[in-house]
């Protein structure tokens, strides 16, 4: 039986050109998405799926709101709950699904809230506000966390903070979700740490900068008892190959094939997206190529789940455009089934 994907995008719905999320169903052998419909919900700025792929989670004016994901793959709201802050810019879910962790962009806060056994949002378990001072350089001035996500042991949870240039180290409970500062990885000042990811066997972490336009390399390691994991920085590789970067480029995010064989990286500014060759042993990232994407901001990207196809949400051309990867010869082939859809900012692909 041939599987059934399914694709989610958020926009901001302020200008009235957009509901909110909007339903695809994917055609995964072409490589794009076709319209189902729209989701009335206040500027949905981020979305993720549970790890069980039954609940899509979206950041919203009010907090977060939780949708089921049916069995024909339309969604329906299951409830929604407020952070008691500013509207959060990033999300993700502990290992057992039972803490969401919401990035607080505009107030520098941390809010864990807890999940019920059927996926809904619950309470408040921790909220965290960072302090401090940045540079005095325009936005790098005080505090926004960017993205937090549990470490792959499960006993910490790291968030970056791109307006204080460090990655704060919370000891996590998975007991009742409470997070205690540990430790503190340092930036340089007006790098902008923004996002993360760990590969999947847990040893290494890949830290992607928004202004300093690079991706450092990370070995993670955490031994039982010992009060912080060790972190140590084994490789830094540029975003872009472009000699001359223009003043505006900005590293918007970071994506890993499904094998963790290669990894993606778009830029804004530019507006392109690099490809790299991780090695397996090492951890270690090898530039591949990068592209123009004809399409102006890529904000967000999604990886098709046959690795041979990605899409790429351009905020600000209000497009998705889609490309077929060449690994061989590190190549991306633009399709001809682009989609417009009104400030694209997040995407999930999911299996129904």
């Amino acid at each position: 039986m041939t599987k059934k994907y399914m694709a989610y995008t958020g926009s901001y719905s302020y200008t009235g050109e957009a509901k909110g999320i909007t339903v695809y169903d994917v055609d995964i052998e072409k490589g794009a998405f076709k319209k189902r419909g729209e989701i009335d919900i206040n500027n949905s700025s981020y979305v993720i799926v549970s790890h069980n792929n039954k609940i899509l989670y979206s950041i919203a004016d009010e907090g977060v709101v939780a949708f089921t994901i049916l069995e024909n793959g339309d969604i329906t709201r299951l409830n929604s709950a407020s952070i008691k802050g500013m509207r959060g810019c990033h999300l993700s879910i502990d290992h057992d699904n039972k803490f969401l962790f919401v990035s607080g962009y505009h107030d520098g806060k941390i809010t864990v809230m807890t999940l019920n056994p059927d996926g809904s949002i619950g309470h408040i378990a921790d909220g965290i506000y960072h302090h401090g001072l940045g540079s005095v350089a325009e936005r790098n001035f005080r505090p926004h966390v960017s993205c937090t996500k549990v470490t792959p042991d499960g006993n910490f949870v790291l968030a970056s903070d791109l307006g204080l240039d460090n990655v704060k180290i919370y000891k996590f409970s998975r007991h009742d979700g409470k997070l205690i500062l540990s430790d503190i990885l340092p930036c340089d000042i007006n790098s902008a740490p923004k996002t993360f990811r760990f590969s999947k066997d847990g040893r290494f972490l890949y830290l992607m900068y928004e202004q300093k336009n690079v991706i450092d390399i990370f070995t993670y390691n955490y031994e039982e008892g010992k009060r912080v994991p060790d972190i140590e920085k084994i490789q830094t590789v540029p975003s872009s190959n472009c000699t001359h970067l223009k003043e505006l480029t900005a590293a918007t995010c970071i994506k890993f094939t499904s094998d963790n064989n290669f990894l993606f990286c778009a830029n804004a500014g530019e507006n392109s997206v690099s490809l790299y060759k991780r090695d397996s042993k090492t951890g270690l990232l090898e530039p591949r190529c990068c592209l123009p994407i004809s399409g102006e901001y890529p904000k967000d990207m999604v990886i098709f789940p046959d690795n041979r196809h990605i899409a790429c949400l351009n905020h600000e051309s209000g497009t998705i455009t889609f490309f077929t990867v060449d690994y061989e010869k590190s190549l991306l082939v633009m399709s001809s089934n682009s989609v417009k859809v009104n400030q694209p900012n997040s995407c999930v692909i999911v299996e129904v």
